[in-house]
């Protein structure tokens, strides 16, 4: 009963335009991110385990405590993503970071040179212990760019299409994205995933050159590009991407 007077404190709050609504899951105030979408047909809802909050999608006339009531008939399963977060993962010595989708110990002596090398399961580095995490993050994206760079023009030169334009960001809500003005963007974070997940998404991206949708014509093209498994690297992606948000946070 607390949380549901809550939840109704939360929602007039912000329909008079003093703050986003909140609800109450397993005593954490979670907020709730509400957009209207002139082109949405229904309620989508999405819970972050990262950022820690609700994000809904919904048509421009559906009322806000509609939404709400749908929040709070998915309180378990929102409970359940929320919990599914695991702990912030640092970048230190001694630790673990994937590369690749494989594990490499991170091994640092003050001593050692401070240019990282990667094999046979470790990063070695020296220098400055403070600024390893720093230096690690940097090399992993460097090492994203380089790979990235290489498959997009594989999958281009496959596809006929000319090669676009590589951005390199850290979006929480999704691994990649293709503008119609030629631009691919990925996420670093992928160069931690197996090789084949991460070409996966690439092939996704340069699949929309040429469909910039998510028709059936689309997913067959795709089919024609990406040599893997799609679906088995969506379940990987769906199964693991949070672990991935989480390094060096």
């Amino acid at each position: 009963m607390l949380g549901h007077l809550k939840t109704i404190l939360s929602t007039n709050l912000f329909e008079n335009g003093l703050t986003d609504p909140e609800v109450d899951i397993e005593g954490e105030a979670v907020p709730v991110r509400i957009r209207r979408n002139p082109r949405a047909r229904r309620i989508s809802m999405r819970a972050d385990a990262v950022k820690r909050e609700i994000r809904i999608t919904m048509p421009n006339y559906t009322p806000t405590n509609v939404a709400m009531d749908f929040v709070a008939k998915k309180r378990e399963w929102i409970a359940a993503r929320l919990r599914s977060a695991p702990d912030a993962a640092p970048v230190a010595p001694g630790g673990e970071i994937a590369v690749e989708g494989e594990a490499h110990i991170i091994e640092w002596h003050e001593n050692w040179p401070r240019s990282i090398r990667c094999g046979e399961g470790m990063l070695r580095l020296g220098g400055p212990e403070a600024s390893v995490e720093a230096r690690i993050l940097r090399w992993l994206k460097a090492e994203a760019r380089r790979v990235y760079t290489d498959e997009i023009r594989h999958y281009c030169e496959k596809a006929g299409e000319p090669v676009p334009r590589l951005s390199l960001g850290d979006p929480r809500s999704r691994w990649g994205s293709c503008s119609s003005r030629g631009t691919i963007s990925l996420s670093w974070r992928l160069i931690m995933a197996p090789v084949h997940v991460r070409r996966s998404v690439i092939a996704h991206e340069v699949a929309h050159m040429r469909h910039m949708d998510h028709s059936a014509a689309f997913y067959c093209w795709l089919d024609e590009l990406y040599e893997g498994d799609r679906k088995a690297a969506d379940r990987w992606l769906k199964m693991h991407g949070t672990g991935l948000q989480r390094v060096g946070r």
